[in-house]
């Protein structure tokens, strides 16, 4: 068996066992995600190989000529402790170039990243629980299923809450399969949007961004409101934003985990104040 490392870029459908990794890992992946992910940047995704074999993984992705997400940063238990994982990550960063880099560490990789130019910024608070049904109850706020009229309404304010126009992106996230997303409106302009998917263990809302706490609650509630009894929810929250703490208390979700939040250069303009839940740990 040939033991040399050669890393390449990864296809969907190789990407796939990339997330069944991450399911092993406990990331709760959703199950639609890499079809999502995927098609954002073809080439940042990025596989190690020994013998032909996938052992390592990073993903790279660029959203526009100032920012990029790095993720799915894995080896296959078998072979880790040889600087597979750190020989991937050589080979995939420079798809970055000069942009800004988010990611979210986990706490035992923190020192790693560090060492690499990323700076902390805040900690990402992983919350799950079962909130309680809502049946019938009227939203604090109007809310109404997104159409695909929406788009491009949905991707201005999302601008606000992201460091990049994820317009494409949005197209896939919305309507895929398995995915289920509502909109809030005050006098024809939004103020919020949410989307809860299907994961490997409950749901997953995210992103859930709002200009208020009602509207965030009223999401919140109708994106949750029809699923069965007992069926976990995660959301992941910026720490420094109190009411989307006291958003998934109230809801009975409890913290779980946390990652944190790091950058290499300035922290970019992010809306914390809106985001009362990110899209995803893997692409931001």
């Amino acid at each position: 068996m040939n033991t040399e490392l050669t890393v390449s870029r990864a296809t969907l459908e190789e990407w796939r066992q990339v997330e069944e990794w991450a399911a092993d890992e406990a990331w709760n992946p959703g199950r639609g995600d890499t079809a999502c992910f995927h098609p954002t940047d073809p080439d940042g995704f990025f596989l190690g190989r020994l013998g032909g074999r996938p052992v390592s993984a990073v993903s790279v992705v660029t959203y526009s000529d100032r920012f990029a997400f790095l993720g799915y940063y894995l080896v296959d238990p078998e072979h880790r402790g040889r600087g597979l994982g750190m020989a991937t990550w050589r080979t995939a960063l420079p798809h970055a170039g000069e942009r800004t880099i988010g990611l979210d560490a986990v706490p035992a990789q923190e020192a790693i990243y560090r060492r690499s130019g990323f700076t902390s910024a805040y900690r990402t608070v992983r919350c799950a629980g079962t909130p309680p049904r809502t049946d019938g109850a009227a939203p604090k706020a109007p809310v109404q299923p997104v159409t695909p009229d929406d788009l491009d309404a949905l991707a201005a304010y999302d601008r606000q809450c992201f460091p990049a126009d994820r317009r494409a992106f949005l197209g896939r996230w919305l309507t895929a399969e398995g995915h289920t997303a509502y909109v809030s409106r005050q006098d024809g302009r939004v103020t919020g949007y949410g989307v809860i998917r299907s994961a490997r263990d409950g749901q997953r809302v995210g992103p859930l961004f709002a200009d208020s706490p009602a509207v965030a609650e009223a999401l919140f509630d109708t994106l949750t409101g029809h699923l069965d009894g007992g069926e976990e929810v995660y959301l992941d929250i910026p720490e420094p934003h109190e009411h989307a703490q006291t958003l998934a208390a109230s809801r009975g979700l409890e913290p779980r985990s946390h990652t944190v939040r790091m950058y290499t250069g300035p922290v970019p303009p992010t809306g914390t104040d809106r985001t009362y839940g990110i899209t995803s740990l893997e692409l931001g």
